[in-house]
């Protein structure tokens, strides 16, 4: 099944995984000691994670580690992207309206 970064980042232990693995490769048991629950349930999130490219496995002898390949994450980062500028454009109407409002309630003469 292919899965998209999307599906990986929505899980919130897939999150943490990234996060514990974005700087230092570790292998699967230092990442199950992480977490409650069963290392089969680990080991899952990690397939996902590596069907989504985020993260890859390596071999070193009978160890296996996971290394953090984030740049799928690109992908994540353009679709926020426009909603952060619509939402900035947003803000900056926001605060011309409450200036505009303001400005006009410091006008001598003006209720208060």
């Amino acid at each position: 099944m292919r899965r998209d970064v999307f599906q990986a980042i929505a899980d919130p232990t897939r999150r943490e995984i990234i996060n514990l693995v974005a700087f230092n490769s570790m292998n699967l048991n230092a990442i199950a000691e992480n977490f409650d629950i069963s290392r089969p349930a680990i080991s899952q999130h990690i397939k996902i994670l590596t069907e989504c490219g985020l993260i890859v496995i390596k071999k070193n002898g009978r160890e296996r580690y996971c290394e953090a390949k984030l740049q799928q994450l690109n992908e994540v980062a353009n679709w926020i992207e426009r909603y952060r500028k619509l939402w900035a454009e947003r803000f900056d109407s926001l605060d011309e309206l409450l200036n505009t409002i303001q400005n006009k309630d410091k006008k001598p003469g003006a209720e208060k």
